[in-house]
């Protein structure tokens, strides 16, 4: 018989706004988004091993602990514990943590409790013969379709063709070419601060127009302009590749990626074919799948690469190993993440690869990587030091890294604290939709809900449904 998952019968008690929260969160997850043509899979499957609740059991007594001074140090009921010790209740990779280090199990029960993403394998790129065309709507949303050029031929996208004016691209004048590369530079800059004060739909179809704009430009431009412009198109694709992930489209998101590296070896430059790995490995950190993390970041690391985007690269083998359970194996990758990035230099005049709205990137990530290790408190304490350095305009980034800074402060049991800290970055998050933002904030609704019956608790419930139930564009 399957077993529900959710709060246990004493925690819904008395809590009937959690649980229609749940059956409107759990309605939104299996809805079709509008503008993406397909299906959004965010429904969680917990894989689990029937070893951990014995294994568990066999730990904590060897430790000299009850089922209740266990549960005060993890934050969980006493029954809770109890029904997962007895195989009655399905671990997750939380609680697996959260017990690997208060039981100084260096990572055995984690590895019980596997994290297995529930989404297919993300195709590799497309072959020549597909066009991808984009799709305009007037309620302000966008989709991608992928077409064969015969069905383009065939006239299958003459209705977005209608109107269309001479498709030739004239070259620039003598010495304009400067100007444009200069403009465009100037452009992407901007359109990096609007992406962190918008969703994605308000940004990808610009950036789409742009990397094609440049790359035609490019075509019909002497030597020295085409690489400019061909390596700030790659920037142009590379960040709609962030974007579309942001708007939860994997598929896209790699496909934006892989043409930067395309756009970018056309200018000479390899340097984006690594930073490619270090994409991926994120978005498959994302969809649960920790074992491609981990060697995508790995080839991208021993890669020749630059310092930068092998630090980079290190930073997500760290996280890697962290959701792993591995402490040692991810301190390693931090301290040479730090080393990577402190050789690092910008080439001038090129837009910086990775996060650029945080100052001290790898003391954000270790505190991500603490609460990914069963380490809550001494989270709390990086991430709250990190975010308040985040620059003030920078709404996006200050929405992630105060969900990551919430949950981490919920995971301690400091859940009032974590409840005003919510509250705050909420506006935030329903400015910037990001899918990525939101699957944190599902894992912080989870921790929350192990303690319903708070006053703090119930009076967010309101607006913790509406920021998770609200499209993301």
């Amino acid at each position: 018989m399957a077993q529900r998952v959710g709060f246990a019968p004493e925690e819904e008690t008395g809590n009937a706004r959690f649980a229609l929260f749940r059956s409107a969160v759990c309605r939104t997850l299996n809805r079709v988004a509008p503008g993406c043509g397909r299906r959004v899979t965010e429904v969680e499957v917990l894989q689990e091993s029937w070893e951990f609740g014995p294994e568990l059991r066999r730990r904590r007594m060897a430790a000299g602990l009850s089922l209740q001074q266990l549960g005060q140090r993890v934050h969980y009921s006493k029954s809770q514990l109890s029904k997962v010790e007895r195989e009655l209740k399905r671990p997750t990779p939380e609680l697996a943590r959260l017990c690997d280090t208060e039981l100084g199990a260096r990572g055995a029960p984690t590895r019980l409790v596997p994290v297995r993403g529930s989404q297919p394998s993300l195709p590799g790129p497309e072959s020549d013969d597909e066009v991808w065309l984009m799709q305009l709507r007037k309620d302000g949303s966008s989709s991608f379709q992928p077409v064969t050029r015969r069905d383009v031929i065939a006239g299958a996208a003459s209705a977005l063709t209608l109107g269309a004016t001479d498709p030739r691209v004239l070259p620039p004048v003598p010495g304009g070419a400067e100007t444009l590369v200069e403009a465009s530079r100037m452009l992407f800059d901007q359109f990096r601060r609007l992406g962190q004060v918008s969703g994605p739909a308000g940004v990808l179809p610009s950036l789409i127009a742009q990397t094609h704009s440049l790359e035609q430009f490019a075509r019909c431009s002497g030597p020295r302009a085409r690489r400019d412009l061909l390596l700030l198109a790659s920037r142009y694709a590379e960040y709609a590749g962030w974007m579309a992930q942001e708007s939860g489209d994997d598929t896209a998101a790699i496909w934006w990626t892989e043409r930067a590296v395309q756009l970018a070896a056309a200018g000479r430059d390899t340097v984006l074919a690594a930073y490619a790995q270090v994409r991926r490995s994120l978005i498959s950190l994302y969809r649960g799948d920790v074992e491609d993390a981990a060697q995508l970041a790995e080839h991208a690391l021993h890669s020749d690469a630059s310092a930068r985007v092998r630090g980079l690269a290190a930073q997500h083998l760290a996280q890697a190993r962290a959701v792993e359970g591995d402490y040692d194996s991810c301190m390693r990758s931090l301290d040479r993440s730090r080393d990577l990035l402190e050789r690092s230099c910008v080439e001038t005049g090129q837009p910086v690869l990775g996060a650029s709205h945080v100052p001290d990137v790898v003391s954000m990530f270790t505190g991500w990587c603490l609460y990914d290790l069963g380490r809550p408190r001494e989270a709390a304490v990086h991430l709250d030091t990190e975010t308040a350095r985040i620059p003030a305009h920078a709404f996006r980034t200050r929405a992630r890294y105060g969900v990551r800074r919430a949950l981490a402060h919920a995971a301690a049991g400091d859940v009032d604290h974590a409840c005003a800290i919510t509250a705050e970055v909420l506006p935030s998050v329903r400015l910037i939709h990001s899918s990525t933002v939101r699957s944190d904030l599902h894992r912080l609704f989870r921790t929350l809900g192990r303690h319903a019956r708070q006053r703090s608790v119930r009076a967010l419930v309101p607006d913790l449904t509406d920021a998770l139930t609200s499209r993301t564009t």
